[in-house]
């Protein structure tokens, strides 16, 4: 008797049981620009086109609510969705809010959910405008959606990198990681000895990058502002070096980034100590920073390096499959995707 051969989930991670399960399928509609594969679909209007990105966050799995207050969650939950709209350049314009709640929530905590989701649309000018709500048999569930729009001629995918641009980030790195490290070590405390209260102080920037991000709407304003358009983008979701080897597969090509122009706030290094931890591992693969990761020609050098918040780590190269890191002792070293993985990480 034979008997079927299965994968198990782990063993794809996230991106590659994402390409198995839609491999199969063919885009039919002409409006379709683009699908699967990027920070968002992008659904075409003329000279107008629509981006579509949506997020699933599991307690348990996205988020702890031991340490996590709803209206951070709720607020968090919206972010990381306009940051994939932000990643294609576009503008968000809505968001559909769906959730799943088991009958340990009230009223009230689904209540104060919603309140962070309603700052999170005044603080960045999107409308509510629908969604669903469902029992769960346990824990809670959030499904949102954003929309947003943008010209064709301005939207940054993946795959447009091109030889010899500089790779630029955002605002500083490892932040988020740093930050959910020490709030899993106060709660491994605090259940080994309910009387140890968590002691928090003097994280806050770390903290608050994690349960509170917010997104880099200025630099792509000051981007505009200079007529420079990326050439590729996307958030730092996952870890930079894991960003990285997406946009070089998208673009077919390598990159070479220098660890001294990797920026890490004095926070996030002195917090990285406390744990006996390179800084750079929480930059390189810590993830959930939402910062941005782009390119641009290196004719636009002059203009990227006066705008606040950018800094310039690398260069894109043609060797394909190449991409590497330099440390300040000269040695390089090959990037590896070993950044959040929902499914590793369980």
């Amino acid at each position: 008797m034979s008997s079927k051969k299965v994968t198990p989930v782990q063993q794809l991670g996230e991106f590659g049981l994402i390409d198995r399960l839609t491999s199969g399928f063919k885009m039919k509609q002409e409006s379709t620009l683009l699908g699967v594969g990027d920070d968002a679909a992008v659904i075409r209007y003329g000279e107008v086109c629509q981006v579509v990105t949506t997020d699933l966050l599991v307690e348990g799995i996205h988020f702890d609510l031991v340490y996590t207050p709803l209206r951070h969650l709720g607020y968090k939950a919206v972010v990381v969705n306009l940051s994939d709209v932000y990643a294609m350049n576009a503008a968000p314009r809505q968001i559909t809010v769906s959730i799943a709640v088991s009958g340990k929530f009230s009223v009230e905590a689904i209540e104060q959910i919603y309140e962070g989701v309603k700052m999170a649309c005044d603080r960045y000018g999107v409308d509510l405008i629908g969604g669903d709500t469902s029992a769960s048999v346990t824990g809670l569930f959030i499904t949102v959606t954003a929309l947003g729009t943008a010209r064709r001629e301005e939207l940054t995918l993946r795959s447009g990198a091109k030889v010899n641009n500089l790779i630029c980030v955002t605002g500083d790195l490892g932040a988020a990681y740093m930050g959910l490290k020490v709030l899993e070590r106060e709660k491994a405390l605090h259940e080994q000895d309910p009387e140890i209260q968590p002691e928090l102080k003097g994280y806050d920037y770390i903290l608050e990058r994690f349960l509170k991000p917010e997104l880099r709407i200025d630099v792509l304003l000051a981007l505009r502002g200079q007529d420079v358009v990326p050439t590729s983008m996307m958030d730092i979701s996952d870890g930079l070096s894991s960003e990285l080897l997406h946009i070089c597969k998208q673009s077919k090509c390598g990159c070479q980034i220098y660890q001294d122009r990797i920026p890490i706030a004095e926070e996030t290094a002195r917090a990285a100590s406390e744990f006996e931890m390179d800084p750079l591992i929480a930059a390189l693969n810590g993830g959930e920073d939402y910062e941005l990761l782009f390119t641009v020609p290196l004719s636009a050098h002059e203009k990227v390096k006066t705008i606040p918040g950018i800094h310039i780590i690398g260069n894109i190269t043609d060797l394909k499959d190449h991409a590497v890191l330099v440390t300040q002792q000269g040695e390089v070293i090959r990037l590896e995707a070993q950044g959040w993985n929902a499914y590793r990480n369980r």
